[in-house]
């Protein structure tokens, strides 16, 4: 068995000549999410395709947002844009919260905590800003959106203000006066 990262030509490893594929160079690599070992085209130094055909990305015709293929090992679960949904079953206390059966993992998460359902005007702030980290302690409850624009703007005025302190620090700052609205 090849070891990860080993690098040999195509005629090396399935024995058959005289086709274009023999002449590459191929690489031992393992899928970034499910670990699996297999073949995969080099391309410019590196794996070519760094996920297995299994976890590879494919676009949702219903959706049209960029969707990665259920590993087998979480049947229930999706990622959409970052975030990672999770099928609840209709017997589920939390099934309310779930429109077309899926739900937020971040919200659900929540809704478990507070035991009870979450109102759908009610958001979940990630407070690191990682949309996959679902920590309870990186999760916080805003009563509505217009609460969360307020959160992200705060953020905004604190590092346009840094931006600023560095640009006078360096002796770079020019006469712009950036500023929200």
């Amino acid at each position: 068995m090849p070891q990860l990262g080993e690098i040999r030509k195509g005629k090396e490893i399935n024995g058959v000549k005289g086709t274009s594929v023999d002449r590459h160079k191929w690489i031992w690599s393992a899928c970034e999410l499910c670990g699996k070992e297999r073949w995969v085209f080099l391309y410019k130094g590196k794996a070519r395709s760094p996920k297995c055909k299994l976890c590879s990305d494919h676009i949702n015709a219903d959706y049209g947002r960029q969707f990665v293929k259920k590993p087998p090992w979480k049947p229930n679960q999706h990622f959409i844009q970052g975030y990672i949904f999770i099928r609840l079953r209709e017997d589920d206390f939390f099934y309310p919260m779930a429109p077309r059966g899926y739900i937020a993992q971040h919200r659900l998460v929540v809704a478990q905590a507070k035991r009870r359902c979450l109102l759908p005007w009610e958001v979940v702030h990630h407070k690191n800003g990682i949309r996959d980290d679902n920590r309870l302690e990186n999760l916080k409850l805003l009563p509505n959106a217009g609460n969360h624009n307020t959160q992200l703007n705060k953020v905004i005025k604190k590092l346009l203000k840094e931006n600023g302190e560095l640009k006078v620090r360096l002796g770079v700052y020019e006469d712009n006066n950036y500023s929200l609205r």
